[in-house]
């Protein structure tokens, strides 16, 4: 048997006795390290760094930790707590609201990350991110009371997300669009988690599969020999980076937070799992939709039912692993209702729509539809197609130009990028530039 081999069954075996979030230090106190391969139990750079560390390094840059109730809150202030989250499922037309602004209002909503709190993270903050040298008053307070309730949730069928909410809005009537403004995503702490797990992602059966028993795999194992990267943040050149181990040194990347899930109630009492996005919007995991975004959501409730969560530093388009890098975020919005007729692109009023500043964002789904049908469509062709359609319908909507020549400027002009593949219904969204138009802001 290869050293690398044994290595890795000896740290199998101590993980069986003494479970894995506590094997590096059992390593230590026992003098195992040298004896089963310290290369195996000592992680890299980045992921042994701790919070305090990484500041340091950072020239002292501090990140103050978003409790609730602390901070900068705009608006009305909505709190994630057992009593104002579903965990795994969106609200439909039956869950009341937990809280009601008037149309034009602004909310402010803390949301919480799922990732360390999951089941194969033990269900358990303190533990989870204390191993990972964060202090325990850099846990976020909400997180570990969603995790110690009594609120239940199968981690083989549940969506992972704690979903905030819902909000009602006055005078939001089925027929509408909900116009979501995101004024502002300010980030609760300085550290996040990326994630694979066994049969999701880009690559079900293979990733992580394929390297739990690789050895450099050791430090990120969690339970049922899923993976979760903690990664810290480092202040570099006047910006926040999320920082992963890379043979030796480290590698750095700008975050870009945005909230991957943003929706409205389904007109439906069917439990309504998190994952799947739907025409309500819910966990569309498209990382244009940051601070200065509008998103358009068509109403299909009374109130409207507004909700968010699964807040994101930073995400690549795909989202490949499963998970983006993970984080809680305090986000601020104002909540609009459109009439008919009103000032939102027209196809807003069937499908979600976005813009920024600078693009127009036509959204394609694989099946909106796929927890209301017996066949879910998971095709990301399916999604691209219906992201054309989109786009070419919203052109010659508002703008006027001719279908064969929408069709023809996004094949020489616009992008079409994948939102997500890891979803169960894929996502696509295409980027028109308002530019290319004279225009910055939908009329």
């Amino acid at each position: 048997m290869e050293q690398d081999d044994v290595a890795m069954q000896a740290v199998r075996s101590l993980m069986d006795g003494l479970g894995r979030r506590n094997v590096l230090r059992a390593a230590a106190a026992l003098g195992a390290a040298g004896a089963i391969g310290g290369h195996l139990l000592r992680p890299e750079p980045a992921a042994a760094a701790t919070v305090a560390g990484n500041a340091e390094a950072a020239g002292n840059a501090a990140m103050p930790i978003l409790q609730p109730g602390t901070g900068r809150v705009r608006g009305a202030y909505l709190t994630s707590s057992p009593e104002t989250v579903k965990w795994g499922y969106l609200p439909n037309r039956t869950t009341p609201p937990v809280l009601t602004v008037p149309s034009g209002g602004v909310v402010t909503i803390d949301t919480v990350s799922h990732e360390g709190i999951m089941e194969d993270q033990g269900r358990d903050p303190d533990t989870y991110f204390g191993d990972h040298g964060v202090p325990r008053d850099h846990v976020l307070n909400d997180a570990r009371a969603i995790a110690r309730s009594s609120l239940t949730h199968d981690f083989a069928n549940d969506g992972p997300h704690v979903v905030t909410g819902p909000v009602s809005v006055t005078g939001a009537r089925p027929g509408d669009v909900l116009k979501v403004e995101v004024l502002e995503l300010q980030m609760r702490v300085p550290y996040g988690v990326v994630s694979s797990r066994h049969g999701l992602g880009a690559l079900p059966g293979e990733y992580p599969e394929s390297i739990v028993h690789d050895p450099q795999s050791a430090p990120y194992l969690t339970t049922f020999d899923n993976i979760s990267v903690f990664t810290p943040l480092e202040h570099q050149q006047g910006a926040w980076h999320g920082v992963m181990p890379a043979a030796g040194h480290t590698v750095a990347f700008p975050l870009a937070p945005f909230m991957g899930l943003m929706g409205v109630a389904t007109d439906t009492n069917k439990p309504m799992n998190s994952v799947p996005p739907n025409l309500g919007g819910g966990n569309l995991d498209i990382k244009r939709l940051g601070a200065g975004s509008t998103l358009y959501l068509p109403v299909q409730v009374p109130g409207a039912l507004f909700f968010a969560g699964d807040p994101h530093f930073v995400q690549g388009d795909g989202e490949v692993a499963l998970t983006a890098l993970e984080a809680s975020l305090r986000g601020t919005f104002r909540l609009t209702v459109i009439k008919p007729g009103g000032a939102a692109p027209q196809i807003a009023f069937s499908y979600p729509f976005a813009e920024t500043a600078d693009h127009w964002i036509p959204f394609g789904l694989s099946d909106p539809n796929a927890q209301l049908n017996d066949h879910p469509d998971t095709s990301l062709d399916d999604a691209m197609k219906t992201a054309v359609r989109n786009a070419i319908t919203f052109l010659h909507q508002e703008t006027g130009m001719a279908k064969a020549v929408a069709y023809a400027y996004l094949s020489a002009a616009a992008d079409f990028q994948v939102s997500q593949v890891v979803d169960q219904t894929k996502g696509v969204h295409a980027l028109i530039r308002k530019a290319d138009f004279g225009r910055r802001h939908h009329q």
